[in-house]
């Protein structure tokens, strides 16, 4: 493992979420390779959602909770830009391995990183 694989892993701290024996293998990089990047990268993410709603002019703070939650859903669903450049910061703290692992199954995983991540910012619906 070269010295930016060891740094990465310390680097988003330990496995977030139970692995057991029966854990599959997307389960088991969900819970050990996207989770921790995900808290790590919080902040990084609540700043990008605010920019793409200034970008976009979008006054969010007239919406109901409901329109909020959708507006989260749809921003980072349909605006393909948007949603690569969310990947980006995900994928840019994978280790050469990770990567590896992530390409045999992309489309799977994105999935999953695209609706941890929506969860996460509305959660967090507050802050915008």
């Amino acid at each position: 493992m070269n010295q930016r694989d060891v740094f990465l892993k310390e680097f988003r701290g330990a496995t977030i979420g139970s692995i057991s024996d029966q854990s599959s293998l997307e389960e088991l990089f969900q819970n050990e390779v996207l989770r921790p990047i995900l808290k790590l990268q919080n902040d990084l993410f609540v700043a990008s959602f605010i920019n793409h709603l200034t970008k976009n002019k979008i006054d969010f703070s007239t919406y109901s909770i409901e329109k909020k939650m959708a507006m989260i859903e749809n921003a980072i669903q349909k605006d393909i830009k948007f949603r690569n450049a969310l990947k980006g910061i995900i994928i840019g703290l994978f280790t050469n391995n990770e990567y590896a692992q992530y390409i045999k199954n992309s489309s799977s995983l994105n999935k999953r990183m695209m609706s941890m991540l929506i969860e996460r910012l509305k959660s967090q619906v507050q802050l915008f």
